[in-house]
């Protein structure tokens, strides 16, 4: 997993079927994260906003929950972060 930011969401109205009802958002992983400084677009049934700090999990263990493991999903929020201390 790594921590981000939430800078910002995509609207997509066509997509795939499996991807239907499902929320986009831009996240930029903090300095010294996996792809730090680099922004990536991940799924999110949290309801995270932006300028939130948030848990992004990558790869196959992002398909896990309701998008389905077909679905094209390579990041995933799964979980909002109350306080990020001396990570900033």
């Amino acid at each position: 997993m790594i921590i981000a930011q939430v800078t910002g969401s995509v609207v997509s109205t066509r997509k795939m079927e499996s991807l239907v009802g499902n929320k986009f958002m831009v996240v930029e992983p903090l300095s010294g994260m996996r792809n730090g400084g680099e922004k990536i677009v991940a799924v999110d049934n949290i309801g995270a906003g932006v300028g939130e700090y948030v848990l992004v999990t990558t790869g196959s263990s992002a398909r896990v929950g309701a998008q389905g493991p077909d679905s094209p999903v390579d990041a995933a929020i799964v979980g909002i972060i109350d306080d990020v201390g001396k990570l900033k």
